[in-house]
């Protein structure tokens, strides 16, 4: 990239600790690239107490550190060959002599002291949430499963059939970015809070995680959705990749693709800023999608709406694609959110299955005042689906409608499974592609919420949308 500067730093790093961390982090913001030398055995001596490859490792695993090296050689030869723009040592360093002075000098490059601020911690902070899943405290549902003569066998069983399901997602596709933040304090101007970006990560989210999702607990995933013509489209391709979800993604120059940051600082989430366009898709792109999805539910098993509510989906799509859906003998489920904005989950009339918060079904019904099994009932009507999941945050969710025709409709409760949850926002997805795989593995209803419901739990327990293992689920059943 031209003009792109390159930041080169040199050291032993035997075990990678809090200066280490701020120092390299004060050095990748002074550049685009951050390049490390590490010390090889034989060059460090009798200061390695740690073996060169575990050193390097160290390094390599700094998701902030674009590349290392080995440095066998005087660091002077290595930085004169590199030509880094800026090669930056410990301030400790300043008084001193410096070997590489002269290297740097000879073809104009910057020698700088620094050693971060100290209020960077070691860890990566949002890593640290991410990566440090403890699913330890949440168990399966003893109680609910004897009430339905559920066996954890049964459903060690039913998660075995997941493997190779074909699941075809249409849906808003997200770009989730959460930025850690270290608060400074308090304005003196106004009453706001001040805060200084730190680290940041992105996730895939909306119907790109719900495909994801399918993936890690072992099923083939197609996605259909339309994108920007932007750099988060470019994360989009990669992480959906990375993932194994082949991605059918229609490009929109006309809107930017989907993204939504979060500023973090203490645990806690300060502010939420999204870049989004809600006006449907012109008909041109509605017809492309349509026909691209039908041809992929001819040997479909599944079928998920993941409607956020941002012109994916216009209701001429909707109504086409389920028909085809309905005519290839594919089950159907559909969620569509609304928080921030404003959805109709009825609108997915003939759905096997729904997912919607109290206030999304409140909002379809327009019934502010029932109960929620009435509430329930008079959304299956109107959406024409068997079952309803309803979803209720920290009450767990409440499992209404018919597993048959000629059966009557039973009604029962999950608790949430979870009840220290670190981030919520990824409890829905997890939900409704767990418990929808179920389904089309013969499973119940109630069987269906259990494993919906374990998934959810695992989900909340760190911090971003990552896709869910089978592992995970099957670690819970043989607790």
């Amino acid at each position: 990239m031209a003009g792109a500067r390159t930041v080169f730093v040199s050291g032993i790093f035997n075990v990678v600790h809090p200066g280490h961390m701020r120092l390299l982090r004060f050095a990748k913001e002074l550049g685009d690239t951050l390049v490390v030398g590490v010390l090889s055995d034989e060059l460090a001596g009798s200061a390695a107490s740690v073996r060169f490859d575990d050193r390097l490792d160290g390094v390599s695993s700094l998701r902030f550190v674009d590349s290392t090296l080995v440095v066998a050689r005087p660091v002077s030869e290595v930085i004169a060959e590199l030509k880094p723009d800026i090669v930056v040592k410990g301030r400790e360093h300043a008084q001193q002599w410096n070997e590489e002075e002269q290297a740097v000098q000879a073809y104009g490059g910057r020698l700088l002291f620094g050693s971060g601020t100290s209020f960077l911690d070691s860890d990566d902070l949002i890593s640290r949430e991410v990566k440090g899943l403890d699913y330890q405290h949440i168990s399966a549902p003893r109680t609910f499963m004897n009430r339905h003569d559920i066996s954890a066998q049964r459903l060690m069983d039913i998660l075995d059939q997941f493997s190779q399901r074909k699941v075809v997602v249409v849906g808003d596709v997200i770009v989730d970015e959460f930025v850690s933040c270290h608060a400074l304090g308090m304005s003196q101007e106004d009453p706001t809070v001040v805060v200084t970006p730190v680290d940041s990560e992105r996730f895939l989210g909306g119907a790109g995680i719900v495909a994801a999702h399918a993936v890690g607990l072992g099923g083939r995933a197609v996605l259909h959705t339309v994108v920007g013509e932007d750099e988060a489209a470019g994360y989009l391709v990669e992480a959906l990749g990375e993932y194994g979800v082949t991605s059918h993604l229609l490009v929109d120059e006309s809107r930017p693709t989907t993204r939504k940051q979060r500023f973090r600082a203490g645990g806690k989430t300060l502010l939420r800023v999204s870049y989004l366009q809600q006006d449907p898709i012109a008909a041109s792109l509605q017809e492309q999608m349509s026909i691209a999805i039908e041809q992929q539910l001819a040997d479909a098993d599944l079928l998920i709406f993941s409607d956020f509510n941002y012109g994916c989906l216009p209701q001429g799509v909707v109504d086409r694609v389920i028909a085809s859906a309905r005519e290839a003998g594919t089950l159907i489920v559909a969620d569509s959110q609304s928080s921030s904005q404003v959805g109709n989950v009825a609108r997915f009339k003939g759905a096997d299955l729904i997912t919607p918060t109290e206030r999304e079904a409140r909002l379809a019904t327009r019934n502010g005042d029932d109960g929620l099994v009435v509430l329930a009932d008079q959304l299956r009507e109107l959406a024409d689906s068997q079952l309803v999941f309803l979803t209720l945050g920290s009450d767990g969710v409440l499992v209404r409608g018919q597993d048959h025709d000629n059966v009557p409709a039973t009604t029962d409760q999950i608790e949430a499974l979870n009840r220290r949850p670190v981030d919520v926002s990824g409890a829905g997805d997890s939900l409704l592609v767990t418990s929808a795989l179920a389904l089309t593995c013969g499973a119940t209803s109630m069987e269906a919420a259990v494993l919906g419901s374990i998934a959810a739990a695992i989900q909340v327990a760190r911090i971003g949308n990552t896709p869910l293992l089978l592992t995970e689920l099957q670690g819970v059943l043989q607790r």
